[in-house]
């Protein structure tokens, strides 16, 4: 049996292809002007629709900013999940997150804005970062509990209380570069090396 397709698939098919106009044109804003010079109008008019029509897709300038940077962090989380090593938890975590470092690194200014509105984000898009970010804490956590099953961890911790004083040390040297205090290179290694290697001889038995 076909399917007919209705007026209804129609609006989301050009509401899908709207919302794309509007992320590839945010994104190559950003990425050449600046997220700060950049505006909602020459958002929009880059775009090609009227600039009420952003705000259908993004509640605000920075909420723009979250639905660039989804998609490119699923995809790097997708992908170095898809390709980690068979290794010891620390060469599995830092595969992972030397994976997103470089993905920062390629744009460090749009990773500076990303990271800068971060905490407190309320837009749609955020939201959906959010739940992304939740998502990636799971599967963290997945990592450390397989650590648990090849013996390196013990088996009394949380795994999801592991995850989480993981991705804070993550965090705290992602902004370390971010700061300048630091290299994006060596905010890996060794300052995030050794930051997850000191936590993970805590976890063991």
């Amino acid at each position: 049996m076909v399917r007919k397709v209705g007026a209804g698939d129609g609006r989301r098919a050009r509401s899908v292809a709207t919302r794309e106009r509007i992320r590839a044109a945010a994104w190559d804003l950003f990425t050449t002007v600046g997220y700060d010079a950049t505006t909602t109008h020459a958002i929009a008019t880059r775009a090609g629709v009227a600039a009420g029509t952003v705000f259908v897709h993004a509640s605000d300038k920075a909420d723009l900013l979250f639905l660039v940077m989804h998609d490119r962090l699923a995809m790097v989380v997708e992908d170095r999940m898809a390709t980690m090593p068979e290794a010891p938890l620390l060469e599995c975590l830092l595969h992972v997150f030397g994976g997103l470092y470089r993905m920062y690194g390629e744009h460090p200014d749009v990773a500076a804005a990303f990271v800068r509105h971060l905490p407190g984000a309320s837009g749609p898009n955020a939201q959906r970062t959010t739940m992304l970010t939740l998502s990636f804490l799971h599967r963290i956590a997945l990592l450390v509990a397989e650590a648990q099953a090849r013996g390196e961890v013990s088996k009394e911790v949380d795994p999801m209380a592991c995850a989480q004083n993981l991705f804070g040390l993550y965090f705290l040297q992602l902004m370390t570069w971010l700061s300048g205090h630091a290299t994006l290179e060596i905010a890996l290694s060794p300052l995030l090396r050794d930051s997850i290697a000191l936590q993970i001889r805590g976890f063991r038995p």
